[in-house]
């Protein structure tokens, strides 16, 4: 059996998830459903996701809809109690240097944009979807292979701007000092946050139940460090209703601006 909750997870919040964690697993064993004793850590997500013998984990809602959904169980959808957010929904916020704060914003995105991974809702689906609403096509963006990472180019000038979900970039603002260089510029429209999952055949209801015990048990630190509230059921359709970005290898290499659509 194995479980993981990689999306949040950093050095300053290990020990909270591996408590969390141990409520989970504790309350699973109680409805008699193995659960491993530790969490797994790996880069290899991909794997893990679609293996049989997944317990629990944390996946992103473009992944789930692009690939897994018909190959795992959705059990929920943690909340962090974003403001303006429904419970389980989140937004993006677009990011840029402190130090352009002069430059208009649609300069910025005509520029360096630095994303995770081309299967992100939050740092690439997201801005992709604000670009196109305000009559802009991005250029082929940066793979930065992390949030953080995406970040800490923006911060160090080797990408103009990004894309970061909200809950992520709360954890860069108190814990990286290097965030004091960044500023928020603008943010994207909310949609279903990063759910849940687990394997066909699995009582995903029951471990929905263990897991609503677990963050109601939660210490007020480790609820605190996390920024758990509590865990929406949010339908699988309302993932599936959002719309796939292109393949960021198919993006121009220049932006296409609202300028340039009208000669």
């Amino acid at each position: 059996m194995i479980a993981a909750l990689p999306m949040y997870d950093r050095p300053e919040t290990a020990a909270a998830t591996d408590r969390y964690w141990g409520l989970i697993r504790d309350g699973l064993r109680a409805r008699e459903i193995e659960a491993p004793d530790d969490l797994t850590r790996t880069d290899d997500l991909w794997t893990l996701w679609q293996s049989p013998d997944l317990v629990l984990a944390q996946t992103c809602g473009l992944p789930f809809r692009a690939r897994l959904h018909a190959r795992v169980q959705l059990v929920g959808t943690p909340d962090f109690g974003l403001p303006g957010c429904a419970p389980g929904y989140y937004n993006s916020v677009i990011i840029a240097r402190a130090s352009d704060g002069a430059v208009p914003l649609t300069t910025l995105m005509a520029g360096r944009v630095a994303i995770n991974e081309g299967l992100s809702q939050s740092g690439w689906a997201a801005f992709h979807d604000f670009a196109q609403s305000i009559g802009m096509t991005p250029a082929r963006p940066l793979i930065s292979g992390g949030h953080r990472n995406s970040a800490r180019m923006v911060a160090e000038g080797r990408a103009d701007i990004a894309a970061l979900d909200a809950q992520t970039w709360g954890l860069i603002l108190r814990h990286d000092a290097w965030s004091e260089r960044l500023t928020e510029r603008s943010c994207t429209r909310k949609t279903p946050a990063l759910p849940y999952i687990t394997a066909r055949g699995r009582d995903a209801e029951a471990i929905a139940n263990a897991v609503e015990e677990a963050i109601a048990a939660l210490a007020p630190e480790d609820r605190q460090v996390l920024g758990l509230v509590g865990l929406a059921r949010i339908p699988a359709s309302d993932y599936l209703a959002q719309p796939l970005p292109p393949d960021p290898a198919d993006m121009p290499e220049n932006p296409v601006t609202p300028a340039d659509d009208h000669g």
